[in-house]
């Protein structure tokens, strides 16, 4: 199955090894119907929003999409659910209800990985 991935999953963040020897098809934004904000220590993906979220989709079999649903909370906390990537395909990925990210912080960009460049180029231009 293909799993789109935009937080702590990604290649070189906190979780990524969990997506095991899942084959990373390539980088992807999805279509512009999401919020993603900051956690802290990991984002969450919010349906409703204009946000158009980066990413990357993985090929999982079926033994590491179980542990990621297990690591996710799926379904009580995050919910595995398609979502439309730009190109058109459709993928799943791990949305959490907007009633449990009522604090975090919004990713207008829509990239975790790129989420402090902007507060550095600030910091830049203010020295």
């Amino acid at each position: 199955m293909k799993l789109f991935v935009y937080g702590s999953l990604l290649a070189g963040e906190a979780h990524g090894a969990r997506l095991g020897g899942s084959r990373l098809l390539g980088d992807a934004r999805t279509e512009p119907r999401y919020t993603l904000v900051d956690l802290g220590p990991y984002p969450a993906m919010l349906e409703g929003g204009s946000t158009s979220v980066w990413g990357e989709v993985y090929d999982v079999d079926g033994d590491v999409l179980a542990a990621l649903d297990a690591f996710e909370g799926h379904p009580d906390e995050y919910r595995r659910v398609p979502v439309r990537l730009l190109s058109g395909d459709s993928v799943d990925a791990y949305i959490l209800p907007r009633a449990q990210a009522l604090h975090g912080r919004i990713i207008a960009g829509g990239s975790w990985k790129a989420r402090a460049e902007p507060s550095l180029a600030a910091a830049r231009r203010r020295r």
